[in-house]
């Protein structure tokens, strides 16, 4: 009956796929499984880093890219400012020259009116005399 056990079970552990014959055979499945899943831990750190070396590329890549752009938009800045001051200047020149044209055009009045009194005087003085 022990023998008949016996080989039982060692169908069992065929069927089952786990072949263990003595205790050495048992370390070395054990020590094959080892050996895989740290070939398995490799891999998948080995990814890992990758992933992480990927990721810092692209970081790297992403941060000269906002660098560049600070870069033109400190650039657009200071054209703008340059442009800003140009336009100041110019509506100051604007603004005097529309105020001496504002003043000229008070003098022309000044003067239409000047113009008309003494011609009205003129116009009297001619008048006298022709009269006379």
């Amino acid at each position: 009956l022990q023998k008949e056990l016996l080989k039982y079970k060692q169908e069992a552990r065929n069927l089952q796929g786990i072949k263990v014959t003595s205790p050495q055979d048992a370390l070395q499945q054990r020590l094959l499984q080892q050996d895989a899943s740290v070939l398995q831990l490799k891999q998948e750190l080995l990814r890992a880093n990758m992933d992480k070396e990927e990721l810092h590329n692209q970081n790297v890549d992403l941060q000269r890219k906002v660098e560049e752009r600070n870069r033109l938009l400190a650039e657009y800045k200071k054209e703008l400012c340059q442009k800003d001051r140009h336009l100041q200047q110019h509506q100051t020149k604007l603004d005097e020259m529309l105020r001496q044209l504002s003043e000229a055009s008070y003098q022309q009045v000044d003067l239409e009116r000047e113009l008309e009194h003494k011609e009205a005087l003129l116009a009297h003085c001619m008048k006298r005399e022709t009269e006379e």
